[in-house]
């Protein structure tokens, strides 16, 4: 069975290769013990022993391999950690300053030397007077040895600050010059005992500034690795690609209050800001500010002389904080109110957002300043702080100012979740308030209304009878009612008085006050910190009574809303106004890059067209007419008058009205490509205002002229017409010009003249008694004929005579007036008779080689024509190049002008789809912030 097996194998290998034979040859011995090329058994053993010595091997290997992964773990750990400790110093602050402050190791022996050396010096020199030997032997013994102590005392100390400065630095500091560093040029001089001292004093200064150095080092470096720990967080937020922010800190109660207000602010939906706030009115000048300074404890608002200060609504949202700092809502920065810098900074802030806000001649605005007041011992609520109502207006206030600050204050008032802050001066007569009769009609029962009696100590000082105090805070003497009844003291009168000596002042008033001694006044009524505290803690009833039914009113005004647009604008998506300005934008944009694809040929084309329209009125009344009138039939004379005139024409005139052609054919383009095929209604307005400006600020490159000039006068220099093609379109373009020309000059008789007979047979017309008169002279001098282009003097003569003989009265002036279009007439048509015999020229002309005399009028428009088309091809490079660019910027810096003004979007896109759209996106937002305050409200319960 084997053998049969052998041979088969055999056969199979025939055809193959002898790598595969040796490979299959070994694999058949091993298993039937047999050798396939030599027929006989073969011996194993040595193939096991071979299997056990690989293993063997294998085994070793692995072993090798272990070996080459823990050092290769190793050499890697340490490049890692090498790197993570190369890492962390560079993030460490850099202490280098130190260097330039302490000594290095070179500097602290050799002082260390000094010492010991002026000790030994001193020792060694210090020599006892002999007269003293017997009276002083002791005291001078006890001297040396004091001495002696006290500068090893110092050598001690400077090794123990050597050892300390090494600890604390690494690196060694570069060298500075030691004044207490021997000199080795020339050897001490010998030391007294008031030197001794000297050294001594200087030995234990410089302890002591080493000592503080080092608490001012230690603070430093605190402080270091704190900014150090902050920067390495930002410097990963910003290598993950992300931006540190704030975003993840939890927003106060009163601050997701306030952005629902924003958000309510100029919206003219009636009834749709019910929502409460403190609303602080008052006539001018009775300080209402002033209390707002006092419950914000800081002086954020301007001071006015005697003049209208408030300007603009002004919300204050306060808020509990550890820094007392103030932050605009449309702005980053933060106000730091501890600082009189940032105090003032924020004052002009203010009045300048005031000033900005009034516009159109008016002198107040109802545009909100939003602002917020974050501080220690601040109570959470949201003030509005209106203009003060005033009586009188002066001249140079707006006429409307008065019932304009009226209606504002009631506007804000009728709001019947708003809180009223009656502010009343008191020191002036109670029958001269304004305010009190505006805040009783808006809240009869005073069920949201708190009283505010202001300058209380001048009120004492200047009333007679403390009982009027005493019936204001009773509420019995002004014809309205309220919740509560407070009197108040917020300044001195003083503009550098600071928020804490008011304080400090009004409770050394109060505690001293007649009003407080005798129970005029209970203590719970007086101090704007009792006013705070109440007006908070109604302000956060109030939000708690009502804030869900207002929140309920969104919800259902966002069904109405929604409902609304399903049925009237069924398919079209709920796009904003910026949303449709973006759109619109985008299109407008993509319309005009269009402008760089228009094909050669059509902006050739369109400059030529506009390029003649400009130059016709020139060339025929300047140039051609002139000439042809003056030269009469001279050609040479004409070709002369002709070259000076292009010559004039072209330095002064032709290249500013090509450049002015350029702008109308790049606007007629423009404006095509920016108008769709089927226009929406909606963004018309827009397209027409962003393409108007764009083309209204865009100007011709300067330059442009000048190349214009250099092209144009080396084209009217050539008067060679050297192909027929040439000589057929200038003879076109001579006879279009006369014959618009002869046009023209027809109607002009027929204005004058009155209709013909065929007119007045089929027309039903007549001509006037002018027209007769000007019919029967236009007559009379055609029989003089009409070729030369001046009458003279017996012609005239002559003419007016025989009108006269008719019954006709005419002057020389009226007969030369009717001449002109007479000869003009007559001139046109034998001008456009030469032109169409003209036309079978060219061959004669070629045949002259362009020094032929006739048709020159040809040669005129060639010239022309080519000086047209050499202006068309380079306006049309200006527009390809640069033009077409720079009019695209304009068109985006229109777009983004227009984009940020928003009282121009609100303009043009207009109508209840766009007013629908906002609606619903305002309504959606505030729902959402009033649900998120709810919640966050129901959780601080």
């Amino acid at each position: 069975m084997s053998r049969i097996l052998h041979n088969r194998v055999r056969s199979s290998f025939k055809n193959t290769s002898w790598v595969s034979i040796d490979k299959r040859a070994v694999a058949f011995s091993i298993w039937t013990g047999r050798s396939m090329l030599l027929y006989k058994p073969i011996d194993t053993s040595h193939v096991q022993r071979r299997c056990y010595g690989m293993l063997v091997a294998r085994a070793i290997r692995g072993v090798l391999k272990i070996r080459y992964l823990v050092l290769g773990g190793a050499v890697g750990g340490g490049m890692t950690l090498n790197k993570k400790y190369a890492e962390w110093k560079d993030g460490l602050p850099d202490m280098g300053w130190l260097n330039d402050l302490l000594p290095d190791n070179e500097q602290w022996d050799r002082f260390t030397t000094t010492l010991i050396t002026a000790k030994d010096k001193i020792g060694d020199q210090l020599q006892i007077d002999p007269r003293l030997r017997e009276a002083g032997v002791a005291r001078a013994t006890e001297l040396r040895e004091w001495l002696a102590q006290r500068y090893e005392d110092a050598v001690a100390a400077a090794a123990v600050n050597n050892q300390q400065r090494l600890v604390y630095c690494s690196e060694p500091a570069p060298k500075i010059v030691n004044n207490l560093q021997s000199r080795p040029a020339s050897p001490p001089p010998a030391r007294s005992a008031d030197d001794a001292a000297h050294y001594e004093k200087r030995v234990h200064a410089l302890q002591e500034e080493v000592l503080a150095l080092q608490a001012r080092y230690q603070r430093e470096l605190q402080r270091l690795e704190q900014e150090n720990r902050e920067l390495r967080q930002q410097n990963m937020l910003l290598k993950q690609g992300r931006q540190p922010s704030t975003k993840k800190m939890k927003r106060s109660l009163i601050d997701m209050y306030s952005s629902v207000l924003d958000e309510l602010a100029g919206w003219e939906a009636d009834g749709a800001d019910r929502l409460p706030r403190v609303v602080v009115v008052g006539d001018q000048s009775a300080g209402k500010t002033s209390v707002l300074e006092m419950i914000a404890q800081a002086r954020i608002f301007p001071r006015g002389a005697g003049e209208m200060c408030t300007r603009a609504p002004v919300k204050v949202t306060l808020s509990e904080g550890p820094y007392h700092v103030a932050q605009f809502r449309d702005s980053s920065r933060e106000f730091d109110l501890n600082k009189e810098s940032d105090l003032a900074d924020l004052r002009k802030e203010v009045e300048l957002r005031m000033r900005n806000s009034v516009r159109g001649g008016r002198t107040v605005s109802s545009d909100v300043i939003s602002m917020s007041v974050k501080g220690p011992g601040l109570h959470r609520m949201v003030l509005v702080d209106l203009p003060g109502v005033i009586s009188t207006q002066t001249v140079d206030m707006a006429a409307d100012t008065r019932e304009a600050i009226k209606q504002m204050t009631r506007q804000y008032m009728d709001n019947p979740n708003a809180i009223i802050l009656c502010i009343q001066d008191g020191s002036v007569d109670a029958e001269r308030s304004n305010v009190t009769d505006l805040v009783s009609s808006c809240d009869p029962q005073g069920k949201r209304t708190i009283f505010v009696l202001t300058k209380v100590d001048l009120a004492e000082e200047n009333l007679a009878n403390p009982n009027r105090i005493r019936r204001i805070l009773e509420g019995k003497l002004f014809p309205m009612k309220a919740l509560g009844y407070y009197a108040v003291v917020t300044g001195r009168s003083r503009r550098d008085d600071s928020i804490q000596g008011i304080r400090e002042y009004e409770e050394r008033f109060f505690s001293s006050s007649k009003l407080f001694k005798n129970g005029l006044v209970t203590p719970s009524q007086v101090t704007t910190r009792n006013l705070s505290l109440a007006v908070a803690e109604c302000f956060w009833r109030m939000v708690r009574a009502t804030v869900e039914q207002q929140a309920d009113a969104f919800k259902a005004m966002r069904f109405n809303l929604e409902t609304e647009w399903k049925n009237t604008f069924p398919r079209q998506r709920e796009l904003d106004r910026d949303e449709l300005f973006e759109r619109a934008r985008a299109e407008l944009l993509d319309q005009a890059a269009e402008l760089s694809a228009v094909p050669a040929q059509r902006w050739e084309h369109a400059l030529r067209d506009a390029l003649w329209d400009h130059a016709a009125p020139t060339v025929m009344d300047r140039i051609y007419l002139p000439a042809a009138a003056a030269a009469h039939h001279d050609q040479d004379k004409f070709n002369t008058l002709v070259d000076i005139k292009l010559r004039e024409w072209a330095e002064r005139e032709l290249p500013g009205t090509s450049v002015q052609a350029g702008r109308e054919a790049l606007r007629a383009e423009f404006s095509r490509l920016t108008e769709p095929a089927e226009p929406e209604p909606l963004f018309r307005g827009l397209r027409e205002h962003a393409v108007r400006e764009a083309l209204l600020r865009h100007d011709w490159e300067e330059r442009a002229q000048d190349v214009l000039r250099v092209l144009q006068l080396n084209a009217l220099q050539d008067r060679c017409v050297s192909a027929r093609a040439h000589w057929d379109r200038a003879v076109a373009l001579l006879e279009a010009a006369l014959g618009d020309r002869l046009g023209a000059a027809r109607d002009r008789l027929r204005d004058l003249t009155g209709p013909g007979w065929r007119e007045r047979w089929l027309s039903w017309t007549s001509p006037t008694e002018e027209q007769r008169r000007r019919a029967l002279l236009a007559a009379e001098l055609e029989q003089l004929g009409t070729a030369r282009p001046q009458l003279t003097y017996d012609e005239v003569v002559a003419v007016r005579d025989n009108l006269r003989r008719q019954g006709v009265e005419v002057d020389n002036d009226y007969i030369r007036e009717t001449w002109k279009p007479l000869y003009l007439r007559k001139f046109l048509e034998q001008a456009l008779t030469r032109a169409r015999d003209c036309r079978k020229s060219f061959y004669l002309y070629s045949q002259q080689n362009g020094a032929g005399k006739e048709c020159c009028e040809v040669v005129l428009f060639w010239r022309i024509q080519q000086t047209l088309e050499t202006t068309a091809n380079a306006l049309r490079q200006q527009i390809g190049n640069r033009e077409a660019a720079r009019l695209d910027r304009e068109l985006r810096e229109v777009l983004d002008e227009m984009a940020a003004d928003a009282d121009l979007k609100k303009q043009l896109l207009s109508g209840r789809r766009v007013e629908l759209a906002e609606e619903l996106k305002r309504v959606r937002k505030v729902q959402e912030k009033l649900e998120e305050f709810i919640e966050a409200l129901n959780k601080e319960k």
